[in-house]
């Protein structure tokens, strides 16, 4: 029990003594106090009862030893008798010691600066911007400094002046709220002085640009931790006479030079880093943009949890016009985010993604990121404020604390629940600053050593059971978070319904909810609200809509989520609003409508791509606009504009648009069920779209270096599919396999070749990853000779050679797949003639190398299949699964080829077949492996159809599993028969397998 008193009438001994004081090791505290340093104070009781009410009276004791040491002599008797004199810095000081390591090792770095905590004045209690910028300044300038060493001394300026805001914190001065606004304040003027240093640095820079520093997050709310990234975004302008490249240029290495002060790591430690993350683009984006290239961005492109980031956003270093210029800009993009398509399940979406994210073994200590921990509060304020805030100007406050206050005042929250959230929040946000003041690290993350969490319970005035209250406390208040989360979260919007006015969808609100239910919609109010949108008003548009909608609703509710139909067919709407052929194509086509329905209801990759170029919705009226276009079309159409531009990046972005024009016909005409007589038509349509864009692509990347070698390329290049490309069996989720060969052309050097052809290889790469809105098309090189090790570009005779002498069975059934695809066509034919005596051996294949095979499928069983998977449902790696069929007919080709010519193809169920004809597999087995490889396959477009990524299960969502069934022809309800068919036939494939390929294996090497 802590603070425990010795019985009375006993004389307790000194160890019993300090314990009662709070030590939990007296013999090293006994020792401490002997210290001769510590002179006549070591036993004054007014420091013992100073150092028992410490968090760790143990480290304040040797914390305060380290100072006394480190004092010069005759600085040390001030010290000493200040410490018995002035409770103001006694507590100050020793309460500082108790509950930061980090800041005693500071001290004994810096003994002098223990004369900050003298001063306990008003205009010291709170200090501001103007303040901090004044001390750190003071540091850093008023001294004789090189330019070298003004970023050490900003270091241990900012150091200081954490001191004494660790100070008022513990000592209790300073609210948690206070404390938030002084780091952010100190944040503030430290990147002020940090950016002067850098202008000091490069000053042709600081001449040739107006430089704005945008403070984000915490930072940007006045709400800052002790130890946390500080967000930021560079805005800049070009000075007069000067380019904007060259500004932007100079911007960019000021704000590189003040990242850098503020996030170095030296002897004195970091200060904190400056994450300008939240720029557009992320990390792929400049560093530094003009105000109208944000709004461009901002204006067509950002997401909606880029908006919610902005909410946060001030000025905070730098050009103060430009820095205000830029919020009043982006205000008012910010207070519509509420109006986007799919705000509030966004939201939503980004809060469970973050949950998602943490280390299972970590989510019950997670103060910050975890269920009912701060991001719950922060995330749940920020939405109320997005929604009601577009119309009413009070709720806009960047601190959550004083937002949730506006929403209370406004009726937007109740009292009650206001209060109760203030007040956790307050409690969970000194347990956070608690932790992190400890050793001044960045975590989130409650300790589990009992030590630890005594010092943590004890310096939230937790005394009596230190570890047992806080861990009630903290539970209490996550319980009430989570409550209170889950009620604003996701609630807000719903009470919108009750202010609409009736009749504006045909239906009152409540009658409207009541059909809305009945046709199976999971939420009636956003669907209603969706109505309202589209339908209100007395426009032509609003009037064909009214005429649409019934219909619509129902064929939504024909689907596995009606909701999201009902919604993308609002984001299409009001993207095409203004075109007037729109409405009238779904009012006069009723296929159009229908089509567009099933599509926007059918998952998020079809929608994704439609609403990336929203008039792709006149392909679903055209009377062919759903059959895929052939690689020589696309190839057609793709040269009339390579003959057009010669440059590369607009080349290959025009490539990539086609690409995702013709992905959204090849995934509408399957969700449409235009597939069903000839599944495989996916497959071939996929490869055509990506064999054109790679060719493009190929010619793009010539362009691009063809005048590093005088104009002329010194070789012939050819890109050869492997894999699935190569079999004309992509998934929608496909990388795109590939070896690349060249030769060079007659007389040319034989290295300037090569270098060209990598040059060539690699800027084809580069281009088709550029980052763009549209979807990326990913090349995999790793089947190459000595894969990623290999080079990536070989002669002909390289191949030849490597194949000679190295090549191993694998390669050899790797090449089964090997097509010509994009290039040279007779260097293509020619390296087809180099491999096929390798894939097609006259001899067949050895019991040694048919054993090999076996192994390798074995081994790739045991060690590939992803940890917790379902063996009996992975599509590619599982029981009767994509790999178990392809294994064994390509172990069938590598056999028999060299006698049955029709083996020869890179097609999976193309060999089959030839399989089944020639004899060498039985009807009833060729059947059996069709009829598993067919259908592990459409789940697998059906799980990317749905969820808008790849994925070899079935989805653990109950919504998107429903969306797979419902690819698949399975009604609602019948989810279980839909696992159980997969099971049974690819149990019956898996039989075939056993005796086809490992002809039950007599050497082990099966299963």
């Amino acid at each position: 029990m802590e603070g425990h008193r010795a019985p009375q009438g006993r004389r307790s001994s000194p160890h019993s003594r300090l314990l009662r004081y709070g030590f939990t090791d007296p013999q090293a505290a006994a020792r401490l106090l002997d210290t001769p340093e510590l002179g006549p104070v070591h036993s004054d009781p007014v420091l013992l009862a100073a150092l028992s009410a410490t968090a760790d009276p143990d480290l304040a004791l040797t914390g305060l030893v380290r100072l006394v040491e480190a004092l010069a002599p005759a600085d040390r008797q001030p010290l000493l008798d200040t410490l018995v004199t002035a409770k103001p810095l006694r507590d100050r000081l020793l309460g500082v010691l108790g509950a930061s390591a980090a800041l005693g090792d500071h001290l004994a770095r810096h003994p002098e600066d223990w004369r900050t905590l003298l001063t306990y004045e008003v205009a010291d209690i709170h200090p501001g911007e103007t303040e901090f910028e004044r001390m750190l300044r003071d540091r850093v300038w008023h001294r004789a400094l090189t330019l070298a060493e003004r970023p050490g001394a900003l270091r241990v300026a900012y150091r200081g002046c954490l001191l004494a805001i660790a100070a008022r914190d513990v000592c209790g001065t300073s609210t948690v709220t206070q404390t938030a606004a002084e780091l952010a304040d100190l944040a503030t003027a430290t990147l002020r002085v940090a950016l002067d240093i850098a202008a000091e640095t490069e000053p042709h820079d600081a001449h040739a640009c107006a430089l704005a520093v945008i403070g984000m997050g915490k930072c940007g709310g006045r709400e800052l931790n002790y130890v946390s990234d500080v967000d930021v975004v560079f805005v800049a302008e070009p000075r007069q006479g000067v380019s904007e490249a060259a500004a932007m240029q100079a911007a960019t290495r000021m704000a590189s030079a003040m990242m850098r002060i503020c996030s170095d790591t030296t002897p004195e430690g970091t200060i904190w880093p400056v994450d300008a993350n939240l720029r557009p683009e992320g990390r792929n984006g400049p560093l530094v943009r003009t105000l109208s290239s944000y709004l461009a961005y901002y204006r067509r492109w950002a997401k909606t949890w880029e908006f919610q980031a902005l909410l946060k956003a001030r000025p905070v270093a730098g050009d103060e016009a430009l820095g205000q210029s830029f919020m009043a800009a982006v205000a008012p993009l910010v207070w519509k985010a509420s109006e986007r398509e799919n705000f509030v399940p966004d939201v939503r979406q980004m809060r469970r993604r973050v949950v998602q994210n943490i280390p299972p073994g970590q989510v019950e200590r997670e103060l910050k990121l975890g269920p009912g921990g701060l991001r719950d509060v922060e995330f749940a304020v920020q939405m109320l404020q997005l929604v009601h805030g577009r119309g009413d100007a009070s709720l806009r406050s960047p601190t959550t604390l004083t937002a949730l206050r506006e929403l209370s005042d406004g009726g937007y929250v109740g009292r009650a629940d206001a209060a109760a959230l203030d007040s956790a929040y307050r409690f969970l946000r000194r347990m956070e600053h608690r932790i992190q003041l400890h050793r001044l690290r960045r975590t989130h993350l409650v300790p589990e050593d009992e030590a630890d969490l005594r010092r943590l319970g004890r310096s939230l005035g937790l005394r009596t059971e230190p570890v047992q209250e806080l861990r009630r406390e903290w539970r209490r208040y996550a319980v009430e978070v989570r409550r209170l989360h889950e009620k604003l979260f996701y609630r807000p919007l719903l009470d919108a319904v009750a202010r609409l006015a009736p009749g504006e969808t045909g239906l009152s609100p409540r009658a409207a909810l009541t059909r809305l239910e009945a046709l199976g919609y999971q939420d009636p109010a956003a669907a209603l609200r969706h109505l309202q949108a589209l339908a209100s008003g007395v426009s032509r548009s609003a009037a064909i809509q009214r005429t649409l909608l019934p219909v619509l609703l129902g064929w939504f509710a024909d689907s596995a989520d009606p909701d999201a139909g009902l919604l993308n067919f609002r984001r299409v709407s009001e993207a095409l609003g203004r075109t007037p052929w729109y409405l009238r194509l779904l009012r006069d086509e009723g296929a159009a409508a229908e089509n567009l329905a099933r599509v926007l209801s059918s998952g998020r990759l079809a929608p994704d791509l439609l609403l990336r170029a929203p008039e792709a919705v006149a392909l679903l009226g055209a009377p062919d606009g759903l059959r895929p276009q052939s690689r020589e079309t696309l190839e057609q159409e793709l040269g009339a504009v390579a003959g057009r531009t010669q440059d590369p990046e607009r080349l290959v972005a025009f490539a990539r648009g086609v690409r995702r024009r013709e992905l959204f016909r090849t995934a509408a005409a399957d969700v449409t069920g235009r597939f069903e007589d000839d599944p495989g038509t996916v497959g071939r349509a996929l490869t055509d779209i990506n064999a054109a864009t790679l060719a493009t692509a190929l010619v793009a990347a010539g362009n691009a270096v063809r005048q590093e070698f005088g104009g002329t390329l010194p070789t012939r290049l050819a890109v050869i599919a492997m894999g699935r490309f190569g079999g004309r069996e992509l998934s929608y989720g496909s990388d795109a396999d590939v070896l690349f060969v060249h030769e060079p052309v007659d007389g040319a050097d034989p290295d300037a070749a090569t270098r060209a052809a990598l040059r060539q290889a690699n800027e084809m790469r580069r281009l088709l990853q550029v980052p763009s809105a549209d979807p990326p098309l990913l090349i995999d090189a790793d089947l190459r000779p000595e894969g990623r090790q290999g080079a990536l570009v070989r002669t002909l005779a390289s191949y030849a050679a490597y194949y000679r002498r190295w090549s191993k069975t694998w390669e050899r059934q790797a090449l089964l797949r090997a097509a010509p695809v994009a290039g040279d066509p007779e260097l293509g034919a020619r390296f087809v003639a180099l491999v096929d005596p390798l894939r097609y051996p006259a001899e067949g294949l050895s019991d040694d190398e048919v054993r090999e095979i076996r192994r390798l499928k074995a081994r790739m069983e045991n060690e590939r299949l992803p940890r917790g998977a379902d063996p009996t449902t992975h599509t590619k790696l599982g029981r009767g699964g994509l790999s178990d069929v392809e294994w064994t007919v390509q172990l069938t080709q590598l056999q028999h080829a060299r006698e049955h010519p029709s083996l020869r193809t890179t097609g999976t169920r193309q060999a089959l077949a030839a399989a089944r004809d020639a004899g060498l597999v039985d009807e009833r087995d060729a059947a059996v492996l069709d009829e598993a490889w067919l259908l592990a396959t459409r789940v697998r477009n059906a799980v990317m159809l749905v969820r808008g990524r790849p994925g070899d299960t079935f989805p653990a969502d109950a919504r998107e599993l429903a969306g797979v069934a419902r690819y698949l022809d399975y009604e609602p309800g019948h989810l279980g028969e839909l696992l159980d068919e997969y099971r049974r036939t690819t149990r019956r494939a898996r039989a075939v397998v056993d005796r086809l390929f490992y002809d039950w294996a007599p050497d082990g090497a099966g299963p």
